[in-house]
């Protein structure tokens, strides 16, 4: 429950597989995420918020219908309390290849399924907005890459390598080196990332991207000393389900552990850190992958860490298990708001500054456009009964 900077030896457990096995142990989360990629929002633009009832709202019908159960649903389970959403928590050009591979066997050549499993950055993305989900889940509309997100994938791949060398080993000049030969292998693993410089024939953009890339690994060692951290978990894949069948998934940048057997969980974030009164958005995604280990291994993880490399800081939280009881309630409300677009077809648009960097704006009704055909079988609203007089 604190903001400060978290000593090395504070520490977190590791439960599922890893990121490479994701494809493999998600084989039954059908349709959480779609193939899009959406571009690192914090280096973009800033931080939105909604609060959970504006989240329902926005999700739905008529009057009375699947707009006001939903916005029951949430209002009813989360206490009509604000629900950040941090801008920086959407997915790197990474997260998006995992969550495509863990879906693709399913969905290739067979008919749209619905929502079946949710992760950190699909909830935020309908807390952000409704139609947003619809577009990257359901119709799982492409995305082109972006600079940032492309960025961000690149950094994360260098320092989670970097735990590969021995530890007196692990300098900034190392992980440096290590950048040539990760962006080889990421244009490799996803050729659409070369075209965001197929405008730069001398290579000044890409000299100076990668540029950038190397100071924000730099900062990095500004922040934690690598050679005093011999991480439990690198890029985890976890999984669990709730008592409810809500079944939750994402992936873990670090986790440490300590000799005494405390956990600390880890994301790194290239953008810059939010002010303080977004610092409980910003925290939505750790206590989720909090709440997944709580629930799979019984043990609360000890600390909490963002590290920002975009700004320097790092943010820090002690969750306590009722923080992640209280993370539970919102997130089985927002399962129940989503259920009911799903089934009602019904996605509303949330404009916000965030709409900007959206991809899909030709597809979006607030700048002209239409959504495709819905590819779900629709339900009608339930009208509620009226009143005896």
């Amino acid at each position: 429950m604190s903001a400060a900077v978290a000593t090395a030896d504070d520490a977190p457990a590791g439960p599922a597989a890893t990121r490479a096995d994701a494809a493999a142990a998600s084989g039954a989360a059908v349709a959480d995420g779609g193939p899009g990629t959406a571009a690192n929002s914090a280096d973009a633009s800033g931080t939105a918020e909604v609060t959970a009832g504006e989240t329902a709202a926005g999700t739905a019908a008529t009057p009375g219908g699947a707009a006001a159960g939903a916005e029951r649903a949430v209002r009813g389970a989360a206490g009509a309390e604000q629900v950040p959403v941090e801008a920086d928590a959407v997915r790197t050009v990474a997260e998006a290849a995992a969550e495509t591979a863990a879906v693709s066997e399913l969905v290739t050549g067979s008919a749209a399924l619905p929502p079946a499993s949710l992760s950190p950055s699909r909830a935020s993305d309908f807390m952000q907005c409704p139609l947003l989900y619809r577009f990257r889940v359901i119709d799982r509309l492409p995305e082109k890459p972006s600079e940032a997100a492309t960025r961000g994938t690149l950094v994360h791949a260098v320092l989670e390598r970097l735990f590969d060398a021995p530890a007196g080993e692990r300098t900034p000049p190392r992980a440096k080196s290590l950048i040539p030969g990760q962006w080889d292998r990421l244009r490799a693993s996803r050729p659409e990332v070369g075209e965001l410089f197929a405008d730069d024939p001398e290579g000044e953009r890409l000299a100076r991207w990668l540029g950038e890339a190397e100071q924000l690994v730099e900062r990095w060692f500004t922040l934690e000393d690598p050679s005093r951290l011999e991480p439990a978990e690198r890029e985890l894949f976890v999984e669990t389900e709730l008592e409810s069948g809500l079944r939750l998934r994402g992936i873990i940048d670090r986790v440490d552990v300590a000799p005494t057997g405390e956990v600390r969980i880890v994301d790194y974030k290239t953008g810059k850190a939010p002010r303080p009164e977004y610092s409980e958005g910003a925290l939505f995604q750790m206590k989720f992958y909090a709440l997944v280990v709580w629930r799979l291994k019984n043990v609360v993880p000890r600390r909490l860490q963002l590290v920002y490399l975009g700004s320097g800081q790092v943010l820090t939280y002690d969750p306590v298990p009722a923080d992640l009881e209280r993370v539970e309630r919102k997130l089985l409300a927002l399962w129940d708001a989503i259920r009911l677009a799903t089934e009602t077809g019904d996605w509303r648009p949330r404009p916000t500054k965030l709409c900007g960097w959206c991809d899909h704006q030709a597809h979006c009704p607030e700048f002209g456009g239409t959504p495709p055909p819905y590819p779900l079988p629709v339900r009608a609203a339930e009208v509620p009964a009226r009143p005896l007089p």
